[in-house]
């Protein structure tokens, strides 16, 4: 293997050092209109200079500037890639003309904020593993593209921010995050409609693609007018985490020794946007920037970072090192990740760019596992016909990981359980996907990033793409079309099952237009409302529709398209100055299909209308009859596209007859009303004439026609062999048709649906036709494991005229057992992986066997015993874990409900003999796994899943305290999930509400993320009750215990929360649930209708009409609330704004205002600016007024160091310096419960007449409470109306994002 180095080499060719020696520039000064230059001595006027301009254009790729605005980049662009090559660039060409250059905005993405990041500053100073806290700051350089920019919004959760400083001078902050406490804590709504929409309409106010944030920063006025100097803004931000929640995961065990040597370490995580958990930042995969990452840590770790390492240096006193990395390359803050600890490194052997880090005692295995990488490289750079983006690349495996696989600019964080030695067979495989996906994604995903959420299925499908291209390659062509159609089954049982997934959301107006995917309850306006099923069919639809676009242009001309795609992403990714071009770097859906437009010359429209603006598959039957006379074959090909997830194909499909003269393809043509199509047949039906019978391969063979209908010449028919629709086929022909086509049929798609069809055949020739199969070693392994069920299925339903031993035994006997003693297995030998995947398979598919009396016939159990019994794997080179897990699993499969006397209690005494027999095997195995552990603990699995399969059949008492124990943390990550299955399905069997109980206290406190996600995904897939069902659980403490879990519980993981709000679904549906009582009467003010009318969680028709459409659907709380007339200032207090924390009396709401309506770029402030977005009621910072004292700025120098010591103690409000209380700081989430009216009066006096203007209203706002919430109201308003506007900001000791504050 050769080696591969200096992957990216930045000389000059020798045209480029040519054509600057022939040009003796003399560059124009900034003011000039006419550039001359002296080409070869002579002096050459404007109209040449344009003309050699031109000429050297297309090298350059430069189209869009004047000519002197063109020259002055073309020297600038082309050389300033290199620093050592900016001496001789004229002073003009500094960083000043890039701003001139992003005037010229490029057209194809319009940036939602007022401002471009052009590079950003990440200095975590502090990383203290013990407290779980990270101190650090960010300097984020920014380019008004406005005049007068005077805010500036920015993402961060659950971080403190200390101060923020913007070129030198302090500037004030706004903190608000809508998302903590999505509805507010006195709100007796309790219907998932409501929570979705009022869900939906948080993240938006957050949104940071619609140029929102949770941090919006005041612009110190003396910087307003530099933004017609193009002036470059340093926003410098210094904040603290204190145990995050989400965002980082400390990784710390509770075992002796140095942090070093517990392997203590953490990482970055997230799904989507996360970036913000960790750091303030633009979190948007549009905002590209340039990086510099500093991180100071521990001398005995290590932290990897994206981008460049450019050198290490450690403290005087050698205790601390800093890690400084540069990341050149554009690239979004979401894409941006961070993993410190005692990692193990290793250079790989055969890319020296490429490093792999893991934890302490993994090298060996790391090794291993990473000696393919290099492959992976070569493939994906040889079909793409472009490099490696990055400079390197970094692989760090960590424990407890959020994914599997989690990549980011030039580095991917693995879970560490897939790391693997030599003797393991089955993770292999997995691992090499896993990496191959992660590769896949640093071209699509991480270099090149999505324009808005709108286009992520094209980053996904074409990851998933060239990543199927890898595995074609790689495992065979039979893997690759084995893994199509069990991608195309997933998804189409999902969208049969769910309704349908939809790639392109089209919004309008902020709302999804015409409510595309009705039958969902949560919203695909973000991806962090989507549940992560849906994600996850989301991401196989992406590929397979790539699939289909490849079948439509043909696989050339796809990769064309990619290669258009990097070339221009890498062009503009080095332009370092340029930051208006990095836009290239963004793929759009537009942008994609104009791209194959242009290569290939292909209207693809209607493929796409089809499978990626539409949701839903399509459903075909199809039946047929022979017309001897015409010699035709007449098939009817039905469509049923009035169920959920179905839709109307109209367009060509594929039928492949094969004849007895060989196997001929058709294209028919699918209209609106033809049902019926003629096939004309090739052969005529023969009788006896021996002849070979040609397949579609070329391949001829003899067959046994005896069986076949002597009129016809038809042996079988396929409909849309390819799978180039997403569809499912049923597809009626005769037994004898699905037999031949599993024997002769070279397709493994072909075999496996015979298979699946002859389930429905129990005969002897279906029988025999498994059996052959399963004796064939040529055939694919995975056809010939699916064989052994359907045989099993088959001998079930044929049991009393079944002849001979239990099917599969005899054959077991030849295979693998020893010829002397047929009842003793071989000594292990799986050198051949497809003999070892079937020896593995055929005991687990034999225990399924059933006798007349429903029972595992006696033989068949002592086989399985015997196989363990006399298990012997010294002379192998591999585990055998999996098989012997398997094993067990057969004897799982065996067990039978027991038949109780007279409700006799069960004992060990009392246990049947052969059931004995399997609790004996299963204990002895369970007790040798704590001695000697198996790979991934696979048999300890095994064994739990073996013994709650006793309890459920009612062999042994139903227990839950074994695998609680199994499911505590500590345990390894598979035999907790598997202990926690156990757990689910006892409490729905039991109905259990201790246990359901100590599931969700699991979901609120274990420390694994990863856990807390599988529980609730578990408890959806196999639910204690559901909304159709009665049960004793389902209680108001539960409903409100969910509640909490979904609206505030889990605000630190967007995933967790779409997963508890999928629970909620499941259990009580989307109206309020069943076993609530009545809430009070009350009346509600209907706005659009201009009545009143009853409280709407009493009357459900009402329901949607009163919570969705009237203005204070999403925002506005108190059931009987009555809105005042729309020329009067409603009070904001006595109006709750649902998300939003209650704001200062300063802040003005309008109710006319439209939801989502954006400032213009460079409106005054005084008009509007910071937009709030909860229902229709838009917050705005009103300058006139100046209640939020936004002007007034101190030095805060003061309380940070006061601060550092008080993030353990909060101090009490109201007791902090004067200067404190007139700055403001931050807005807080929610209003503090513990806040006395004497301590919150205090402050309240610093403000002077700003109060008074606000009481009047509060005066007039009583008046009009006529109902009875009044005197709540009014109390709200004396608590809140003292409130004072700190009392959460940094100073008061309090963090912003504290959990407190949210439950």
């Amino acid at each position: 293997m050769s080696k591969k180095k200096n992957r990216n080499p930045k000389r000059a060719s020798e045209w480029e050092i040519g054509f600057r020696r022939a040009l003796h520039l003399k560059l124009p000064t900034r003011n000039s209109d006419i550039p001359t230059f002296e080409f070869a001595g002579t002096k050459v006027g404007h109209y040449f200079s344009r003309v050699i301009v031109e000429c050297f254009e297309e090298h350059f790729r430069i189209n869009t500037l004047n000519t002197t605005a063109r020259w002055d980049l073309l020297c600038y662009q082309h050389y300033s890639t290199d620093e050592r090559r900016l001496s001789w660039l004229p002073d003009h060409l500094s960083r000043d003309n890039e701003t001139k250059m992003n005037r010229k905005r490029d057209k194809g993405f319009e940036s939602p904020r007022p401002f471009k990041l052009t590079h950003q500053v990440v200095c975590i100073n502090n990383i203290n593993f013990q407290r779980k806290s990270v101190i650090g700051y960010v300097e984020l350089t920014i380019l008004p593209t406005v005049a007068n920019l005077n805010r500036i919004k920015l993402n961060s959760k659950q971080c403190r921010i200390y101060r923020v400083r913007i070129n030198d001078l302090e500037a004030p902050f706004i903190y608000n995050d809508p998302t903590l406490e999505v509805c507010h804590s006195d709100s007796k709504q309790r219907n998932l409609n409501y929570f979705s929409s009022a869900y939906t309409a948080a993240v938006s106010a957050v949104d940071p693609d619609a140029g929102h944030g949770e941090l919006v920063i005041k612009v110190p006025s003396e910087l307003w007018k530099q933004g017609d100097d193009s002036h470059l803004l340093k926003v410098y931000i210094e904040f603290s985490l204190d145990q995050p929640k989400g965002g980082l995961h400390f990784v710390i065990h509770d075992v002796e020794g140095s942090l070093a040597e517990r392997g203590a370490h953490v990482f970055s995580f997230g799904h989507h946007n996360s970036t913000r958990f960790w750091f303030p930042c633009v979190d948007s995969y549009s905002e590209l920037c340039t990086w510099k990452l500093e991180f100071t840590i521990d001398s005995a770790m290590v932290a990897v970072s994206c981008g460049d390492l450019v050198e290490t240096i450690y403290t005087h006193d050698m205790r601390k090192k800093t890690f400084h990395y540069v990341l050149p390359i554009p690239t979004a803050a979401p894409n941006i990740s961070l993993a410190v600890g005692p990692f193990e490194i290793l250079v790989d052997p055969y890319m020296h760019e490429v490093t792999h880090f893991c934890l302490p005692q993994l090298l060996p295995l790391l090794k291993h596992s990473m000696s393919y990488l290099h492959e992976i490289f070569e493939f994906y750079e040889e079909i793409l016909t472009c490099r490696y983006p990055y400079s390197c690349f970094k692989t760090v495996f960590v424990d407890e990981s959020y994914v599997q696989v989690s990549s980011y600019a030039s580095m991917s964080i693995f879970s560490t359980n897939l790391l693997h030695s030599a003797m393991i067979i089955d993770q292999t495989p997995l691992t090499r996907r896993c990496l191959a996906q992660a590769l896949a994604q640093q071209f699509f995903g991480c270099f090149i990033s999505r324009m808005s959420w709108a286009d992520e299925w094209v980053l996904k499908g074409i990851s998933g793409y060239i990543f199927g291209l890898y595995l074609k390659k790689t495992f065979g062509v039979n893997e690759y079309r084995h893994w199509i159609k069990k991608e195309l089954d997933k998804i189409v049982e999902y969208e049969l099952k769910m309704g349908g997934v939809l790639l392109h959301p089209t919004f309008s107006g902020g709302k999804e237009k015409d409510n595309q995917t009705p039958h969902l309850h949560f919203s695909l306006k973000h991806p962090h409302t989507l549940s992560w099923e849906y994600y996850k069919m989301f991401q196989c639809k992406a590929h397979l529709v790539m699939r289909l676009i490849e079948n439509r242009i043909s696989m050339e001309f796809m990769l064309q398209v990619f290669n258009k795609l990097l070339s221009l992403a890498s062009t503009a990714s080095s332009q370092r100055y340029q930051s208006h071009m990095w836009s290239q770097m963004l793929l759009s859906t537009h942008a994609f299909l104009k791209s194959i437009s242009n290569v290939s010359g292909k209207d693809i429209s209607p493929l796409i209308k089809q499978w990626v603006d539409q949701s839903a598959v399509v459903k075909f039957y199809g039946s047929f009859v022979f017309n001897r006379k015409r010699n035709v074959l007449e098939l009817e090909i039905r469509q049923d596209y009035t169920s959920s997830g179905t839709q109307k194909y109209v367009g060509p499909i594929k039928v492949t007859v094969q004849e007895l003269d060989g196997s001929f393809n058709h294209t028919l043509q699918i209209e609106e009303s033809s049902l019926k199509h003629d096939i004309p047949c090739h052969s005529k039906s023969r009788r006896n004439k021996k002849k070979k019978i040609p397949l579609m391969n070329g391949e001829e063979v003899d067959m046994d026609l005896s069986a076949m209908d002597a009129d016809s010449p038809l042996l079988w028919i396929r409909i849309d062999p390819d799978m180039s629709i997403l569809r499912k086929v049923e597809l009626e022909q005769a037994d004898f048709m699905w037999q031949y086509q599993l024997r002769y049929e070279r397709d493994v798609v072909a075999q496996e649906e015979a298979i699946s069809a002859l389930e429905t055949f129990p005969t002897p020739a279906s029988r025999l036709a498994l059996t052959d199969i399963l004796e064939q070693e040529q055939c694919f392994y995975e056809v010939r494991m699916q064989a052994c069920f359907c045989l099993a299925k088959i001998a079930n339903a044929m049991v009393s005229t079944w002849q001979g031993p239990p099917a599969m035994k005899s054959l077991f006997t030849r295979m693998f057992c020893c010829k002397s003693c047929p009842n003793i297995v071989k000594t292990n030998n799986f050198i051949n992986f497809q003999s070892y995947f079937l020896q593995k398979t055929m005991p687990v598919a034999m225990a399924l066997l059933r006798d007349v009396q429903n029972l595992c016939p006696k033989d068949v159990l002592n086989f399985i015993l015997d196989l363990i019994k006399y298990n012997d794997n010294r002379k192998n080179k591999f585990s055998d874990n999996y098989y012997r897990a398997d094993l067990l699993e057969a004897l799982t499969n065996s067990l039978t409900p027991a038949i109780s006397i007279n409700n006799e209690t069960r004992t060990v005494d009392n246990l049947n003999a052969d059931v004995r027999l399997i609790l004996e095997e299963i204990t002895r195995f369970l007790n040798m796994e704590k001695l000697l552990p198996s790979y991934r603990s696979t048999i300890t699995i095994s064994c739990l899943k073996a013994i709650r399969q006793l309890q459920k059949n009612g062999h042994i008492p139903s227990e839950a305290s074994l695998f609680r124990s199994y499911a505590e943390y500590g345990h390894f990550v598979d035999v907790r999930v598997a202990a926690l299955e156990a757990l689910v399905d006892y409490t729905r069997v039991e109905k259990s509400s201790v246990e359901l109980q100590w599931l969700l206290n699991l979901v609120q406190n274990d420390p694994a993320p990863y856990v807390r996600h599988k529980i609730l995904a578990m408890l959806c897939k196999n639910p204690p009750f559901t909304k159709t069902t009665e049960s004793t659980i389902c209680n108001e403490a539960l409903v409100d215990q969910l509640w909490k879990l979904m609206n505030s519980g889990t605000s630190h993981d967007w995933r967790l929360r779409c997963d508890a709000v999928n629970l909620y679904y499941t259990l009580f549906g989307l109206t309020r649930p069943s076993c609530l009582p009545l809430p009070e009467l009350g009346l509600v003010l209907n706005l659009k209708e201009k009545k009143a009318v009853l409280n709407p969680t009493i009357k459900p028709e009402l329901m949607v009409g009163a919570v969705i459409d009237t203005p204070a659907s999403i925002g506005i709380h108190g059931v009987g609330l009555n809105y005042p007339p729309e020329e009067e200032e409603p009070d904001p207090i006595s109006l709750g704004v649902c998300g939003v924390g209650q704001p200062p009396q300063g802040i003005k709401r309008k109710a006319e205002t439209q939801l989502g309506s954006p400032p213009e770029p460079g409106q005054a402030v005084q008009h509007q600016d910071d937009d709030g977005r909860v229902g229709r009621y838009k917050i705005r910072f009103n300058m006139e007024d100046e209640d939020i004292d936004m002007e007034t700025v101190h030095d805060s120098q003061a309380f940070i160091h006061h601060h550092l010591n008080l993030l353990e103690r909060p101090s009490t409000p109201g007791k902090e310096p004067a200067f404190i209380e007139q700055s403001t700081l931050s807005m807080p989430a929610t209003p503090l419960p513990s806040l006395s009216k004497d301590t919150l009066s205090l402050p309240l006096k610093h403000r002077g007449e700003h109060g008074h203007h606000h009481h009047e209203h509060k005066k007039k706002k009583k008046k009009k409470h006529k109902h009875k919430h009044k005197h709540k109201h009014e109390n709200k308003d004396r608590e809140r109306g003292n409130w004072h506007p700190y009392s959460n900001s940094p100073v008061s000791g309090k963090s912003l994002h504290s959990p407190s504050l949210s439950e």
